[in-house]
């Protein structure tokens, strides 16, 4: 399958790491403050479909986003989405554990599931994604799927650098990127291999 074919084929995702989502689905939201700003997070009875900064470059339309609610619905609980997110900016938390319900093509959804393999306080390049793909290639379109990721912090594409470890382009801001990658780089994280800095 080509890149050109991918792009025109949207589904859900349906792994193990995100929950299925549909056209149909109840689809809610909420905002909640956090250190690097108030973040929208949006949520469908499969699971937690995005997570957005405001001014959040690629936002999709917010009347996509449902009504507002404390709680969530279905497989998505803001609360729990708030207290690990809540744990991961006092450094407490390397993962996320919640049901994910991301809606995009193929190639994005295996874009997606790469971000999550990278571990807490290390980078990749775009061509090194590319590559685990199978196609270093496809570092272009690794990065076009990079910035339409909807689960900002939760799904790490604040982890994703350019060659030679350079900051480039985030959803949210290169400040908030810096922000980011700083708080995982104060954290004690392993083997050296692969270290932010």
């Amino acid at each position: 399958m080509t890149i050109e074919q991918d792009e025109q084929t949207t589904t859900p995702a349906s792994t193990s790491a995100s929950a299925s989502a549909s056209a149909s689905a109840v689809m809610v939201h909420t905002v909640v403050p956090t250190p690097v700003g108030d973040l929208t997070l949006v949520g469908s009875d499969g699971g937690l479909t995005g997570v957005y900064f405001t001014e959040h470059r690629h936002l999709p339309d917010p009347t996509g986003f449902g009504s507002r609610s404390r709680s969530g619905v279905g497989a998505t609980d803001f609360a729990a989405v708030e207290q690990q997110l809540g744990e991961y900016f006092a450094g407490e938390r390397r993962a996320f554990d919640l049901p994910l319900a991301p809606v995009g093509n193929d190639f994005r959804l295996r874009v997606w599931a790469l971000l999550r393999e990278i571990p807490y306080g290390e980078t990749r390049s775009y061509g090194r994604l590319a590559g685990a793909l199978g196609d270093v290639r496809l570092a272009r379109a690794v990065g076009a799927a990079n910035g339409l990721n909807p689960l900002s912090i939760v799904v790490p594409c604040h982890r994703v650098v350019g060659a030679g470890g350079s900051l480039v382009g985030y959803a949210g801001g290169l400040e908030r990127k810096r922000f980011l990658l700083g708080l995982e780089a104060e954290q004690p994280s392993g083997p050296e291999t692969g270290r932010l800095f």
